[in-house]
């Protein structure tokens, strides 16, 4: 059964994280609500959650994504090296226009 991800909600978000993943999320969420108060500005609080929704989904098809990616860009910061397998930003690009490319069929017959 597929798994979709939570509504941009913070208790549906939350639901989904293990405890420790939960707890960065809760210090995101402080630290958001209180920029909010103080700007009466709720774009921080929805972006915030949209971004964390991601994560949320991640974390339910595969527990412990979250803290393999902070490792993974941990590792990549201290060596300067990309992580094995990583590809290339021209392969990268190639894979994109491919990907667009099908989405829009018929658009490069009018280039």
């Amino acid at each position: 059964m597929p798994v979709h991800p939570p509504a941009a909600d913070p208790a549906a978000i939350r639901a989904c994280l293990t405890p420790d993943v939960a707890a960065v999320f809760d210090a995101e969420w402080d630290h958001v609500l209180e920029q909010a108060k103080r700007s009466k500005d709720l774009a921080g609080i929805h972006e915030m959650l949209a971004h964390w929704r991601h994560f949320a989904h991640q974390e339910q098809r595969e527990p412990g994504t979250y803290f393999r990616v902070l490792a993974t860009a941990a590792r990549t910061q201290a060596t300067r090296q990309p992580p094995p397998g990583s590809i290339s930003d021209e392969a990268m690009r190639a894979l994109i226009d491919a990907r667009l490319a099908e989405a829009r069929p018929g658009e490069s017959a009018r280039r």
